[in-house]
C-alpha cells in the first residue's frame, strides 16, 4: 500500500478549503441579492441564457447545457420549463433523431442576458474586482486552475484573458 493515500490534509490547507466554501458561498449570495434587488431573475437564468447565446446555432441539447453551467443546476429541466414560459427559450425536435431535443434561446432571451449583465457585472466589480488588482485576479485564477485541474474540470481560458463576450 503506498504511503501517499495516507496523507492527511495539512492544518492549511483544511483552513483554505473552508475559506474556498465559505467565500463562494457568501459571494454567490451577494451576487443573487444584487440580481433580485435590480429586478432580475436568479443567476442560473443567466447562466442558461449565456451558454445558449455562446452556442454556434443558439441551441444546445439539455444534457449539454447543464454540462456548460457555471453554478450547479440539479434541475435544469425545472429550469429549461421556467425560460421557455417566459418565452426565453424555446424547444424543438433534433429533426435527425425524433426523440433528441433542442433548447434555443429567443430574442428576448438575448436581450434579458444582455441587460442583466450591467448587474451581474455591477456585482462582480463590486465583490472580487474592487478587492483584488489585476495581478492578485490572475494570481488567484492561477491558484484555482491548480486546484480545478485535480478534478478534472473542463480547461478554463488562461487566467488575464479577456473575454469578449460579457463573461461572469
Amino acid at each position: 500500500m503506498s504511503g501517499t493515500m495516507k496523507r492527511k490534509p495539512s492544518t492549511e490547507a483544511t483552513a483554505a478549503w473552508i475559506r474556498l466554501m465559505r467565500v463562494q458561498s457568501r459571494v454567490l449570495d451577494c451576487v443573487e441579492q444584487d440580481l433580485k434587488k435590480a429586478g432580475f431573475p436568479p443567476l442560473a437564468w443567466y447562466d442558461a441564457l449565456l451558454e445558449l447565446s455562446r452556442a454556434p446555432s443558439g441551441e444546445l441539447r439539455p444534457v449539454e447545457l447543464e454540462r456548460q453551467m457555471l453554478i450547479p443546476q440539479y434541475s435544469t429541466s425545472r429550469l429549461i420549463d421556467r425560460l421557455v414560459d417566459e418565452g426565453l427559450a424555446s424547444r424543438r425536435e433534433c429533426k435527425v433523431d425524433k426523440r433528441g431535443q433542442f433548447v434555443e434561446i429567443t430574442e428576448a432571451g438575448r436581450e434579458l442576458q444582455k441587460r442583466m449583465w450591467g448587474a451581474y457585472s455591477a456585482a462582480i466589480e463590486k465583490y472580487v474586482g474592487s478587492k483584488l488588482s489585476d495581478a492578485d485576479a490572475v494570481k488567484l485564477s492561477n491558484l484555482l486552475d491548480r486546484l480545478g485541474c485535480s478534478c478534472g474540470e473542463v480547461k478554463l481560458p488562461p487566467a488575464g484573458v479577456n473575454e469578449s463576450m460579457p463573461s461572469r
